[in-house]
């Protein structure tokens, strides 16, 4: 189902919700399971290496993850220094985001309806990203994929890992609820 217009609250109150009611023998409309947060991380360690620690690849990095987000990430620092990967105590070696709300919503429409449309070879999201708890984590290798993105602003490769967090602990009803919401999700496991 691809959604024409950002309303993502609509949908899950006026579709999703009587869905999983009928399906699952809810009592109650807050026995739901529903999305409560997305959160984007991304490792930067090696282009802190490689960069001799040059602070506007760390600017560049924040600004490229704000652009896609809306939101300005928070700089991850080591906690301990670590000589087989050349880490030292308060490096730089991740940028993270916690998206709720309005913004969580946004992003989640521009991720089904015109991110994972412009991956080369995407054949839907595999089953087996679905942990145990429900959540949904999927990772992609290139920033590119965004459409905030062009290519030619890019002067390093940064990958992105996404989850999306689900209130309730059943991994059967996220699927429903990610299947009901849009998310493109391959039909068995394999």
């Amino acid at each position: 189902m691809i959604i024409k217009e950002n309303n993502f609250k609509e949908l899950y109150k006026k579709e999703v919700v009587p869905q999983m009611m009928k399906e699952f023998s809810f009592k109650n409309i807050y026995q739901v399971p529903k999305i409560e947060k997305v959160v984007i991380n991304s490792g930067i360690g090696k282009l802190m290496n490689n960069a001799k620690n040059n602070p506007d690849i760390l600017k560049k990095a924040q600004q490229l993850i704000a652009l896609i987000t809306g939101q300005m990430p928070t700089i991850i620092k080591a906690k301990k220094s670590i000589a087989g990967f050349k880490l030292r105590e308060g490096m730089p070696v991740g940028l993270k985001v916690t998206l709720r709300g309005k913004k969580m919503e946004d992003f989640i429409f521009r991720f089904i309806n015109l991110t994972l449309p412009r991956i080369r070879d995407f054949w839907g999201i595999s089953l087996k990203n679905i942990d145990q708890n429900g959540n949904l984590n999927y990772g992609i290798r290139e920033i590119n994929v965004f459409p905030e993105v062009s290519k030619e602003i890019i002067p390093f490769s940064l990958g992105l890992e996404i989850s999306f967090v689900v209130n309730r602990k059943n991994r059967e009803q996220a699927i429903r609820l990610f299947q009901l919401l849009g998310f493109p999700l391959e039909r068995k496991e394999k």
